[in-house]
């Protein structure tokens, strides 16, 4: 008996295209869909290999429909990323903050935007190439879980997931690992078999940096525009050691690019002042945190005031222990180890073991 309809997101990569082929081969009826979310012919960025979004992803996906047999939709929904991804990222990047855009994406475009298509289609399920598990709780619920591919694992983008959607979700590739998702394109003689995983900022990579994204976006933002240049001040002291163009060139943690010369130990951005505009530079030490503040949270899964979890304050970061505290507007993260770079804008998201539970946008990371 044949299993129900999924409505795969292809995305151009190998990892989207496997999941199909993986879904159509257990016996799924499949149908294919990209999102058209970025036009790159109207914002003069550069596209290929190492984007995503691009005409050449949509047409790699064609492609791989093709050859699997498969119905192939092209979805518009560029208003609905330019105001739920890239007006947010402007903002909070002109704010002093350090934006995580992936997020946002997943939680507007693919996990929402497209849980609504599936519906049109009528298809049972949602499938996508992410690195993660959905597995059944002993409450009766579903949980999501990372993925047995440690170094792949995406779940730190997907804590926004409506968690009664779940049991609609499906990863094909929960249990592979790069490398064997790969040899399955190229038994499956798939064209993607060898294309370069995407990396960056999907609507500012391939010939551009984030910072030239936003340059090119301050005429929409004139109280910005007009006092974006502040004071490079050294951390504690209030020594001036320069000026600088605008504070979106700057986030927490970082060493290079900084604009000023320092010939004694290196120093790091220890704080951004969005109201004085000024950037703060300091020795390393500065840098750690023994708490952080943490709103705009989404839970999978109940969490308990006191519980000790493990958090994740940036998608590379490994994860570190902390005792969480609810307050009336959001939760305070106390590490049991002192965390490097806790920096407003990024995720904080939130483990159980292996069982992802919830997470936030970090508002304050809170010195020693």
């Amino acid at each position: 008996m044949a299993k129900k309809r999924a409505l795969v997101a292809m995305s151009g990569g190998v990892d989207s295209s496997v999941a199909a082929g993986l879904l159509k081969d257990q016996g799924y009826e499949v149908v294919g869909a990209t999102l058209q979310v970025w036009d790159y012919s109207k914002n003069a960025k550069k596209e290929g290999y190492g984007t995503c979004c691009s005409s050449v992803d949509v047409e790699d996906a064609r492609a791989v429909c093709r050859i699997l047999d498969i119905p192939f939709y092209v979805i518009n929904c560029e208003d609905y990323f330019e105001k739920t991804v890239i007006t947010p990222f402007v903002r909070d990047y002109l704010s002093g903050k350090t934006p995580v855009p992936c997020t946002n994406c997943n939680t507007f475009i693919k996990f929402h935007y497209l849980i609504d298509k599936m519906k049109e289609l009528d298809c049972d399920y949602l499938a996508t190439g992410h690195y993660a598990s959905v597995k059944p709780l002993e409450s009766g619920r579903y949980g999501l879980f990372v993925s047995e591919d440690p170094l792949k694992d995406q779940t730190y983008f997907l804590f926004t997931i409506d968690p009664k959607i779940l049991p609609k979700l499906l990863f094909p590739l929960d249990s592979l690992k790069k490398e064997e998702v790969r040899d399955i394109a190229l038994k499956k003689a798939l064209p993607v078999f060898n294309k370069k995983d995407s990396t960056g900022i999907c609507f500012a990579s391939a010939g551009g940096s984030y910072r030239e994204f936003i340059e090119e976006r301050l005429s929409r933002y004139p109280e910005k525009n007009s006092q974006r240049k502040g004071k490079i001040k050294r951390y504690p002291s209030g020594e001036i050691l320069g000026e600088h163009e605008g504070i979106h060139y700057f986030t927490i943690g970082q060493r290079k690019g900084l604009g000023v010369s320092y010939s004694n130990k290196p120093l790091y951005v220890v704080k951004i002042d969005e109201k004085t505009k000024e950037v703060w530079l300091g020795e390393e030490k500065f840098l750690y945190s023994c708490e952080a503040e943490v709103e705009d949270l989404h839970f999978l899964d109940e969490v308990k005031e006191g519980e000790k979890l493990d958090v994740k304050v940036r998608f590379h970061h490994p994860g570190a222990p902390a005792v969480i505290h609810k307050t009336p507007q959001s939760f305070l993260l106390k590490f049991l180890e002192p965390q490097k770079a806790v920096t407003p804008g990024q995720s904080a998201v939130f483990y159980r073991g292996t069982q992802l539970v919830g997470g936030g946008v970090i508002t304050k990371g809170l010195s020693l």
